[in-house]
């Protein structure tokens, strides 16, 4: 692709997609904030794992800086942008929803108007599995509505997508927008489950365990998830000659525009999770059964159909093996 954007880069999957982008010979220019929603010193941690690299250069800035995200696309020329810079969290949403609105539909229209003027080639962003909502038909496929969001956090996801088809139809910019599932492995996020409930584990307190343990989630380790992102930010799309506005198709346009699951396609019962964590730990977790929490969904399913057609797409990590992985980390980076 060339000199690459990536937003996010202090986070969990930014951090793995820079460092292989590298390693494949782009140019990287990583861009971030370092809020301190979580941990600022895992990030900082991420990101040392790439400054040592000649093509790799960091910006410390925020997607709501209108005239600074300005300066940066016409400094830099971008050919490729992959936009993972987002106030995540279903939870946290309901707590402080105007940092989504900002952060997650102020800043992402930052990145449309950068990547309209400057001429980039392709726009690969962030959408997440979170958009379908009150949907229940599994598996979960991009052909189908998701106007039923059930968290700002959802809504805010759902509103880039609208927005990018926008960017894609009025200006012709090329962008292609990935529903994530639930991403896990090394160097992850402290908020999510998996994090969360090693920490427990090892310090001996119970784990909260939602909806009783009845939750379904399409886990899927994160090297996989970033050998699907680079090869969708290969692959630029084009106008669907198939698509007619009589029966319109969510998944593609007549404009460059193109929507993806991007997930497992192999859903996992949260206890058997759990046992598999207890496994790598060798311990076993005192749990805490919870209901339902606001905003959450009983299930997700990612129907990936497209992506394998498209990218030859594959997860190939078998879930007992990729937690193994993060146990193997954790414990080295904390010095369990």
């Amino acid at each position: 692709m060339g000199k690459v954007l990536v937003t996010g880069a202090a986070g969990f999957i930014g951090s793995h997609l820079a460092l292989e982008l590298l390693k494949r010979g782009d140019r990287v220019v990583g861009l971030d904030n370092l809020n301190d929603y979580y941990d600022v010193n895992l990030k900082r941690a991420r990101l040392a794992r790439l400054q040592d690299h000649p093509d790799f250069s960091f910006v410390r800035l925020d997607l709501q800086d209108r005239s600074g995200m300005e300066a940066l696309f016409q400094r830099e020329g971008f050919d490729g942008v992959v936009n993972l810079a987002a106030q995540a969290g279903v939870r946290h949403s309901l707590e402080n929803p105007m940092s989504y609105v900002e952060s997650n539909m102020v800043g992402f229209a930052h990145i449309l108007e950068g990547c309209r003027h400057t001429g980039v080639r392709h726009l690969v962003f962030a959408s997440s599995s979170s958009v379908y909502g009150a949907n229940e038909t599994m598996p979960f496929s991009v052909h189908q509505n998701v106007d039923h969001p059930l968290s700002l956090y959802a809504a805010s996801k759902k509103a880039n997508e609208l927005m990018a088809h926008t960017y894609a139809h009025l200006f012709r910019l090329p962008v292609t927008g990935l529903r994530f599932f639930t991403v896990y492995g090394p160097w992850g996020r402290p908020d999510m489950a998996l994090f969360l409930f090693t920490r427990a584990i090892l310090e001996g307190k119970p784990i909260q365990v939602f909806n009783h343990g009845r939750m379904r989630r399409d886990f899927t380790y994160v090297d996989d998830i970033v050998t699907g992102v680079m090869r969708v930010l290969d692959r630029v799309p084009t106008p669907d000659p198939q698509w007619t506005g009589q029966k319109p198709d969510p998944a593609s346009s007549s404009a460059p525009y193109r929507l993806y699951n991007i997930g497992n396609n192999q859903p996992v019962e949260l206890l058997e999770y759990i046992a598999a964590l207890e496994d790598a730990l060798g311990m076993t977790a005192q749990k805490s059964f919870l209901p339902m929490q606001p905003g959450d969904v009983p299930a997700t399913w990612a129907d990936v159909d497209d992506l394998i057609r498209d990218v030859d797409f594959c997860p190939r990590t078998p879930i007992r093996a990729g937690i193994g992985r993060f146990v193997a980390w954790y414990r080295e980076y904390h010095k369990v």
